[in-house]
């Protein structure tokens, strides 16, 4: 594996020298102190494959699972038939932004009888994931499901048996994996451009109410306009709460906390970038240290995780940090952390830093480092790094836009998606352990490959 790197190592170095050359010969550059920047734009071709309309039934009408489907009807031959949803409200505002004849229902199993649907959207609360996703692929629908795939890791291999069964199309909803921005990672990485990955940190910060999970509540909702019985059949049975129906996030029985809305992003994007099948061991601490609005989960989290050795990567280490106290420091990033340089990377631009060397060909400094042991053949200087900026081109519809193109063109084309039901579960896994490790104040272990627990 290390001549393969080197040899890609030396291919990068030598794609980065001409980079450079035309950038001095005019092409795109910008300025910052009187430093010159590389710039390159990051493309996605244009044109779809439109075969057939498909007909889109969407289960589960809250925040995201409206904002799936707005995004799936920008998808040429994408056609929105059925909503269901266990709130009056929901369908009342399907069929005002949808049309008067949307077909709604509060009992998702109506919709998976439908002949007319060919594949559903799946925005509920988590603890549904698991079993609407087997039930619709069963029915003969395809899915996208939205993120994390299942509620606890027990659930996820009904999922991927599912998959395999039927044959259906099936994706999770992390947008942000088919992103131009993971693309271009994934290349870099590839090529050799950070040299042999060693670290990797991923950070989210939050602030304001609905980012949170402060979610409004309807003035109407009620026991009457809200079909509680069923939302908690699967879980434990208490009366009616509305905090706990539109604020679901909050609570474990139905939401996943930090680690499930929020590292699973992060985790999907570097499972992709990186090839890797994730983490062995996984540890967690935080807490709730500000919202105190009665939420059974943390609002500052911090996780640790060892990735071992593979064919796909060297064994590096991996931070992730979340907390909704901080509304100064920006969106999300993950950054790469390599041998010869890092990346941070987002959904539509990548930044490249390559660290700069000194030498020198004096031999009495030579000597002296040599004498100093062979460690020291090479001595860092405290110079600017070389980066290149890779940013989306203006009108790039986004990382969502992709994943849920990506899903259609499967289906149209009986071809693969970015994250199927076994990434999806081995992106979700080693958030839902990282849940585990801070309720149990214990590290995890995990089987990646045979995506099992080890007990220790």
């Amino acid at each position: 594996m290390k001549e393969k790197q080197e040899s890609s190592r030396r291919s990068f170095i030598k794609k980065l020298a001409t980079t450079t050359a035309a950038v001095a010969a005019g092409t795109s550059m910008f300025a910052a102190e009187h430093e010159l920047k590389p710039f390159s734009i990051l493309k996605r071709p244009l044109g779809h494959s439109l075969n057939d309309q498909i007909n889109i039934a969407l289960i589960g009408a809250g925040g995201m699972g409206t904002q799936d489907a707005i995004v799936a009807l920008q998808i040429p031959g994408v056609k929105l038939v059925a909503v269901c949803d266990l709130y009056d409200g929901r369908l009342k505002d399907a069929k005002t932004r949808w049309g008067a004849d949307i077909f709604t229902t509060k009992v998702y199993k109506e919709i998976l009888n439908r002949k007319d649907i060919d594949a559903v959207i799946i925005g509920t609360p988590d603890h549904w994931h698991q079993q609407i996703s087997v039930d619709a692929m069963h029915a003969g629908k395809h899915v996208y499901c939205e993120k994390p795939m299942v509620h606890g890791i027990s659930e996820g291999p009904a999922v991927i048996k599912a998959q395999k069964e039927t044959g259906k199309v099936f994706q999770v909803g992390s947008q942000g994996v088919s992103s131009l921005g993971n693309e271009k990672a994934h290349e870099l990485l590839k090529s050799g451009a950070i040299g042999e990955l060693n670290y990797a940190e991923g950070f989210w910060a939050r602030r304001e109410p609905l980012e949170v999970w402060q979610y409004p509540i309807p003035d109407d909702a009620s026991a009457q306009t809200v079909d509680w019985e069923t939302y908690i059949s699967n879980t434990k049975k208490r009366d009616y709460d509305s905090k706990r129906f539109f604020r679901w996030r909050n609570y474990t029985d139905y939401g996943t906390g930090m680690a499930g809305d929020l590292f699973v992003h992060l985790f999907s994007s570097l499972h992709f970038i990186t090839d890797s099948v994730g983490p062995n061991k996984i540890y967690a601490a935080g807490g709730l240290r500000f919202w105190n609005d009665g939420r059974e989960v943390p609002d500052v989290l911090l996780g640790t995780f060892d990735y071992g050795k593979s064919a796909a990567h060297p064994a590096f280490n991996l931070s992730l940090r979340c907390n909704f106290v901080d509304g100064t420091s920006g969106t999300t990033y993950l950054k790469l952390v390599g041998s010869e340089g890092s990346m941070d990377i987002t959904w539509d631009k990548v930044t490249l830093k390559r660290n700069k060397t000194f030498g020198s060909d004096d031999p009495f400094y030579l000597d002296k480092l040599k004498k100093a042991g062979s460690g020291y053949a090479e001595r860092k200087k405290m110079v600017p790094p070389e980066e290149i900026i890779y940013d989306a081109e203006k009108g790039y519809k986004g990382g969502p836009y992709d994943h849920m193109n990506n899903f259609f063109n499967a289906i149209r084309n009986n071809g693969k998606v970015t994250e199927d039901a076994i990434f999806g579960y081995r992106a979700a896994a080693p958030a839902l352990l990282c849940n585990d490790s801070y309720y149990n104040n214990s590290p995890m272990f995990w089987d990646p490959e045979k995506m099992q627990l080890i007990k220790k």
